[in-house]
């Protein structure tokens, strides 16, 4: 059986315990607390002290690590990010059993000793602080920690002390800072299996990651690179590598020795081509090359059987490989933004693909009958108003929901047959396609407008669209008028309908008034 204990009314202190207090969030000043601790008999108090193991206070404007926490022998993992914490006291020590240690976000400037006495600390935070980075050396004494987070602490050096005894470090964090490069001691960091350096000034990637043989993710997002060392091939167990937002022009050939790879992100670089053994990477699920100058894609990356998502935006593309249909595990696919003047033929073969991205091209295309009933698409493309010559669109039999309102400019369309959707409602501006003879929308759940109105074919539907905007637009008139009175007269909704009112009831006064003058003067005449 658990209880509640609930603090006084405007707090948000609550615990629910049985015979174990496993979690606490508090929410509360610490006079609240101390009320809870006064209460030393209780079976609340020695579970709160002795078996409480998750503890968050994110976010609660504290400018000081409540003391009642700190008595919390027994804690495993503390949350007190994004406060205004000003010092990490000397009585952090007390946290013998702690395990993960979040403290970013604060206005932390010096680490005190006391922290690296935490020796079954595995998972440190410490990120946008304004650290004094001398004190950095003290995490060097937490021999057991395995993530280390050090992002926008404008850190223009890694501590050499860090590298020498952080052994079992698994994730090191750096991004968001104004390293140049690595000391050679981070080779010593042989268990590192995730490092981001995102956002820093490296001109080369540093030749030490080589060596580093453990990674599986490398991020160096929004650097100064140029080029990739030789050595990069010997990352074996590299899984994902994002090097997007660079100045790279090639690539070298060994990075086709990452045979695990699975992500790799290479936009926004000054690539021209790719290396011909690009086939070699056979994990490779995602691909990103967008905003590369390639012109032109190697038959071999075709033989990427395992591509799932491949983003080519802007890479000047005005064709591509003729074995391109092998990809046949893609799904996504941007090709927007490029120099196709027709829709390449050979995505017609990937036939698991569910998104492709061709807006902004050059397609100028004659077709003008179109053909997709009995598949299971789900929506049109947006880009379908650049088929500016289409005559017959045949859709039904599919699972359709909505239409795109691009259709509404295929001003040459005469057929559009929609039978057997998921279809509810038209576009506002269907009527537009004044061309259109047959429109059939039998074996849809429409609402609007209302399928017994469907069955009347054409008219009545064209009618029936032209209501609704006439209606749309009166109500939109009305709406504005009514808040341009309301502006003038500076007067609330509430205010000016009283006003009205009151207008209403002086006005039938005053027309009583009259009437009962006039009818005295007509005695009088009389």
């Amino acid at each position: 059986m658990s209880e509640l204990i609930e603090c006084p009314p405007g707090h948000m202190f609550k615990v629910r315990f049985s015979n174990v207090v496993t979690s606490l969030f508090l929410d509360a000043n610490e006079q609240i607390w101390e009320t809870v601790q006064a209460k030393e008999e209780s079976e609340f108090s020695n579970a709160v002290k002795h078996h409480v193991f998750f503890m968050d206070s994110a976010q609660q404007k504290h400018t000081e690590i409540p003391v009642s926490i700190l008595d919390l022998e027994d804690l495993e993992e503390l949350h007190l990010e994004k406060n205004l914490i000003e010092v990490i006291p000397k009585e952090i020590c007390h946290f013998q059993n702690i395990k993960v240690l979040y403290l970013n976000n604060n206005n932390i400037i010096d680490i005190c000793e006391e922290l690296g006495e935490l020796q079954n600390l595995q998972s440190l935070d410490l990120s946008s602080n304004p650290l004094n980075h001398k004190s950095l050396d003290v995490i060097s004494k937490i021999h057991r920690l395995q993530e280390l987070r050090l992002y926008d602490i404008n850190l223009e050096e890694f501590p050499v002390q860090l590298c020498k005894h952080l052994h079992h470090l698994q994730l090191l964090g750096l991004s968001n800072n104004k390293l140049k490069s690595l000391p050679p001691e981070v080779t010593n960091l042989i268990h590192l299996k995730e490092i981001y350096l995102q956002n820093n000034a490296f001109q080369s990637l540093p030749i030490q990651i080589c060596a580093l043989t453990a990674l599986q993710v490398v991020d160096l997002e929004k650097n100064k690179l140029t080029s990739l060392p030789a050595d990069i091939g010997s990352l074996c167990n590299l899984v994902k590598l994002f090097m997007s937002f660079n100045k790279l022009s090639f690539i070298p050939k060994t990075l086709c020795q990452c045979k695990k790879l699975a992500v790799l992100d290479l936009s926004g670089n000054r690539l021209h081509k790719l290396p011909h053994d690009i086939s070699e990477l056979k994990a490779l699920n995602e691909l990103g090359l967008s905003n590369n100058e390639l012109k032109m894609l190697p038959p071999t990356i075709c033989q990427l059987r395992r591509l799932n998502v491949l983003y080519l935006k802007n890479t000047g593309l005005s064709t591509l490989p003729a074995t391109f249909a092998e990809l046949e595990s893609l799904t996504i696919l941007d090709l927007s933004q490029n120099s196709f003047t027709d829709c390449p033929h050979e995505i017609c073969g990937l036939i698991q693909l569910q998104v492709l991205s061709m807006d902004d091209n050059l397609m100028s295309t004659n077709l003008k009958e179109l053909y997709i009933e009995n598949n299971n698409l789900e929506f049109l493309p947006s880009t379908l108003n650049l088929l500016h010559n289409l005559e017959v669109l045949d859709c039904h039999n599919n699972n359709l929901k909505q239409l795109p309102d691009t259709i509404c400019q295929l001003h040459g369309l005469q057929k559009l047959l929609l039978q057997n959707n998921q279809l509810t409602s038209l576009p506002e501006n269907l009527d537009r396609l004044h061309k259109l003879e047959r429109l059939l929308l039998d074996d849809n759940p429409m609402v609007n407008p209302p399928l017994d109105l469907c069955s009347l074919g054409k008219s009545a539907i064209w009618e029936y669209l032209q209501e609704r905007r006439q209606k749309h637009m009166l109500a939109t008139k009305i709406q504005a008028l009514w808040r341009g009175v309301m502006v003038r007269k500076g007067l609330g909704p509430y205010a000016y309908l009283l006003q009205i009112r009151k207008k209403g009831k002086k006005s039938k006064k005053d027309t009583k008034g009259k009437n009962k003058s006039k009818k005295r003067n007509l005695k009088g005449k009389k």
